[in-house]
């Protein structure tokens, strides 16, 4: 089996104002990750693509692009209080999302595959008409529509355990019923949506499934909410493709979140993830870097995930402690999930 690893110096050509969390050092300590993992059997993925139009629009408006790429050229853009551009910054703002369709092609003409695409601008709490919360495209999106559209693959699983709700993504897919949206992020916290209640529209409802969990939750509370919640309802959507926003920033050590997460919670939810596309999918699964703000957390969370990619295997979570408000949590969000599936534990 094949895993890919993106990552390229251009996304250092983006810049946000000094002094802001998402800084261009999240990349750059992360280039020499590229080397140790080609060492150990990971195959590195050069993409010199631009997201097109087409691709883009297929989850944006013209509106949103015309604003992004007006942006082109100017010093400092602020776009809202936490979303800059700079001069190259639309450039590579469709770079980073080609970069992530270049890695879902090679996952799936490689089937069994895997990858990861390590870029930056983030993406996830992009909408359709809004950049927001540091993202100007949404890339998982962007490479979403693409699955379905481009590679006819009629069920795309997102999962997005990102320490803040990824709206974007969420409200895109929000009346889709081809795409399953499950997002577990620490609440009330930025953007202020995730609430249980958030379940869908439509031919979507229930495609959403929303895991808010309070400040201070653990390894295990995490792999409670994936065995009771995430894993059966991903089994009984039975994608054709997985995709994960993959943010580190509920990190014990990431200095925006309030989460207690470690390296041993990301492997363990990488390893779930995979079993669901090996059992599910050929194998398919990419994930799309979005948040952590530690550049030494963010670099070894992505090592631990891209290997876990690549090696596959269970993780050994026995040991793992749940505390009482997150096993709350959890039995609330399993609770809203069985209204829509067919849930037992």
């Amino acid at each position: 089996m094949t895993t890919w690893f993106h990552i390229d110096r251009r996304y250092l050509e983006h810049h946000n104002p000094e002094g802001h969390p998402e800084r261009t050092a999240r990349i750059e300590n992360m280039l020499s990750l590229e080397e140790l993992l080609v060492g150990s059997g990971v195959s590195a993925l050069d993409s010199d693509r631009r997201a097109t139009d087409e691709e883009l629009l297929r989850v944006h408006t013209p509106a949103h692009l015309e604003r992004i790429d007006a942006t082109a050229g100017n010093i400092y853009t602020m776009l809202d209080p936490d979303t800059h551009t700079s001069p190259q910054s639309s450039e590579i703002a469709r770079r980073a999302a080609g970069a992530l369709l270049d890695t879902v092609d090679a996952v799936v003409k490689g089937a069994p595959a895997k990858g990861f695409a390590a870029v930056r601008p983030p993406g996830h709490h992009a909408e359709s008409d809004r950049p927001m919360g540091f993202c100007l495209f949404n890339n998982v999106a962007v490479a979403a529509a693409h699955i379905l559209e481009h590679h006819k693959l009629d069920r795309v699983l997102i999962v997005d355990p990102d320490v803040h709700h990824g709206n974007g993504t969420q409200a895109i897919f929000y009346d889709d019923p081809r795409v399953l949206f499950v997002s577990l992020h620490q609440f009330p916290f930025y953007p202020g949506s995730g609430a249980v209640s958030e379940a869908g529209e439509g031919e979507g409802l229930g495609r959403t499934v929303n895991v808010p969990l309070p400040g201070g939750c653990t390894d295990g509370d995490y792999m409670d909410a994936f065995e009771r919640v995430v894993l059966p309802v991903a089994r009984e959507f039975d994608p054709r493709f997985v995709l994960m926003s993959a943010g580190y920033d509920a990190h014990g050590r990431d200095p925006l979140g309030g989460m207690r997460l470690t390296d041993d919670g990301f492997d363990a939810m990488t390893a779930a993830l995979c079993g669901v596309a090996d059992a599910h999918c050929d194998g398919r699964f990419a994930a799309v870097l979005e948040g952590g703000y530690s550049t030494q957390v963010l670099r070894d969370g992505v090592e631990v995930t891209v290997r876990r990619m690549h090696t596959g295997g269970e993780v050994a979570t026995d040991g793992f402690v749940t505390t009482p408000a997150g096993t709350a949590a959890v039995n609330a969000a399993l609770e809203g999930a069985r209204a829509h599936w067919k849930l037992d534990r």
